[in-house]
């Protein structure tokens, strides 16, 4: 328990005085040097106040019965106090003060509290302004917050008052060495826990933005996507196996339509029009950012569509995510593709090997990958771009 004392004051406000000469009683609380005041609701002339005894003297009006309430204030502070010393947690004289108020402790709100109350209200936008994907990927990330303040600190909670850029910086260092998480992945759980915190601002719970000075470390990730060649290496090597083949024909579709695994399965007859140039479009929205995608079909995107597309719901037979990149591994070895193949990395092929190397602009790229700007775009191809520039220099320097 903690042997500081609360010390309480009353206090005259001569600062405004009455015209009937009547002045506000001041309470004024001290705990570890820290000071909060409050007003009492009492006035008493101040030539009537006992400033060492703490009470009102006659004649002035109602001396007795203001008196007893100011013990009744000190009692009630005082019970504040005990009240929080018994939790042997630390707190502020601002607790205290909230405490005899009878509301919620600065303590008492918490980092993960604030974050699951995002969640739940988070839960009820699904299938209204976000998809259900997005939610779990804010789980995901309250859970790592949860687990780091259960290792580091032993509570289930961590007070909203006491976050700093160092808890930042322990919950990243934790994220490396326990969880063993890429730098990418940490920048994204930290961004999903500031949502909560900068709403628990706007709601007055904390002053200011703890994390406003944080910036996240920059990633070095290169783009991996298939060269021409290992793409017609791909589309050339039969299969024989019919799991392997469907595999595969997904794999090439995506990478002349840039379509993302969600959108692939998702993908319905009614999803392939005829464009105002006569030649077929995918018209469909985007998951992740719900943006419209308006993608003409390349003719080897054409001849596999044309090989499933029926009147079923589903252009293509349903395969889960997992299998579908166990698969992709099988497919690499088997013809000889030393990269690790990934659903993700037909909309990269598509982006890079199909669109970029064939002088199609970074806008209209931006466009067909339904990114919701082209700084995105920009951060994610711009070595792409740069690549393509060497490679147009050296043929320049081998034609002279």
């Amino acid at each position: 328990m903690n042997s500081s004392k609360l010390h309480i004051l009353f206090v005259i406000s001569t600062s405004r005085i009455r015209k009937d000469k009547r002045a506000s009683l001041i309470c004024r609380i001290t705990y570890l040097k820290d000071r909060k005041q409050f007003a009492t609701g009492k006035f008493i002339n101040p030539a009537y106040w006992h400033r060492k005894q703490q009470v009102v003297k006659r004649p002035q009006p109602d001396a007795e019965l203001i008196n007893t309430q100011l013990s009744l204030i000190k009692t009630k502070l005082s019970q504040a106090f005990l009240m929080l010393q018994v939790k042997e947690q630390s707190f502020t004289v601002e607790d205290v003060y909230l405490q005899y108020k009878g509301e919620k402790t600065q303590k008492d709100k918490g980092a993960l509290d604030a974050f699951k109350r995002y969640l739940e209200s988070l839960k009820k936008l699904i299938g209204i302004d976000i998809q259900r994907a997005t939610w779990v990927k804010f789980d995901y990330s309250y859970k790592h917050v949860k687990d780091f303040i259960k290792y580091k600190y032993k509570r289930t909670d961590y007070p909203l008052n006491k976050l700093n850029l160092q808890f930042l910086a322990d919950l990243e260092y934790y994220l490396k060495t326990e969880k063993s998480l890429g730098q990418a992945t940490i920048n994204k759980i930290i961004q999903r826990f500031r949502k909560p915190i900068r709403i628990a601002v706007a709601e007055g719970d904390l002053d200011k933005d703890p994390f406003m000075l944080y910036k996240a470390k920059r990633t070095k990730n290169s783009i991996v996507f298939l060269s021409p060649e290992e793409l017609i290496k791909l589309e050339n090597h039969v299969f024989s196996q019919p799991r392997l083949k469907l595999v595969k024909d997904l794999f090439v579709f995506c990478c002349y339509t840039g379509l993302a695994y969600t959108e692939l399965m998702d993908l319905e007859p009614k999803n392939i029009v005829v464009g105002f140039d006569k030649n077929r479009w995918i018209k469909m929205n985007r998951k992740k950012t719900s943006k419209a995608l308006s993608i003409p079909l390349l003719p080897k995107a054409e001849t596999i569509l044309d090989n499933y597309v029926s009147h079923e719901m589903k252009v293509f037979p349903r395969i889960s995510n997992q299998k579908y990149n166990s698969y992709l591994k099988e497919i690499a070895a088997i013809s000889g593709i030393e990269k690790n193949l990934t659903t993700h990395m037909a909309r990269r092929t598509f982006a890079s090997t199909v669109l970029l190397y064939n002088n199609v602009s970074m806008e209209i790229v931006s466009e067909l990958l339904g990114h919701s700007s082209m700084k995105i775009t920009q951060e994610s191809y711009g070595k792409v771009v740069q690549k393509k520039i060497s490679i147009e220099i050296e043929k320049l320097k081998g034609s002279g």
